[in-house]
């Protein structure tokens, strides 16, 4: 499974943005600095973010993003949702069903052993994602990266 570029984005800006202290706000243009990211498309990609539940923004001149809940109530899950969406990556054509290898219909009345196999294994990827939390990406952390990341990308120790 190949996720888009921008899925690496959110899921590194979001555990930024976890790592500030509570109530602190990251603008879209520090994020984008501090990951030399393009900072327009970095915007509108965290929008799906603040949309999905999982930031919220603030305008002003010490407005920015900042979680929305606790980053131990959003998963890494909640975070590739809001920018990839739940459908599964695998979609059968039943394609044994065509061409010179075209299987009897009769022997196509239960689902494809292939497809059932691929949604296990999207199905085992989505409880992954969906039991790992940013609390626990960030516990996981060197132990002064939050400190760190707080200096770098706000400014604030």
């Amino acid at each position: 499974m190949k996720l888009p570029v921008s899925t690496e984005w959110l899921l590194h800006c979001a555990t930024s943005l976890a790592q500030l202290e509570a109530g602190a706000t990251a603008s879209a243009a520090q994020l984008a600095q501090y990951f030399d990211l393009p900072a327009a498309y970095l915007a509108k990609q965290l929008q799906a973010l603040v949309k999905a539940g999982v930031l919220t923004a603030t305008t002003g001149p010490r407005g920015g993003f900042r979680l929305a809940r606790p980053a131990s109530e959003i998963t890494l899950l909640h975070i590739v949702e809001a920018v990839d969406g739940a459908s599964s990556p695998y979609e059968c054509r039943e394609i044994r069903q065509r061409g010179r290898g075209a299987l009897p219909t009769e022997e196509c009345r239960n689902p494809c052993i292939l497809a059932e196999k691929m949604a296990e294994a999207h199905e085992a990827w989505r409880r992954s994602l969906a039991a790992t939390s940013l609390d626990e990406i960030i516990t996981a952390l060197p132990p002064s990266a939050p400190s760190r990341t707080r200096l770098r990308l706000t400014g604030a120790p």
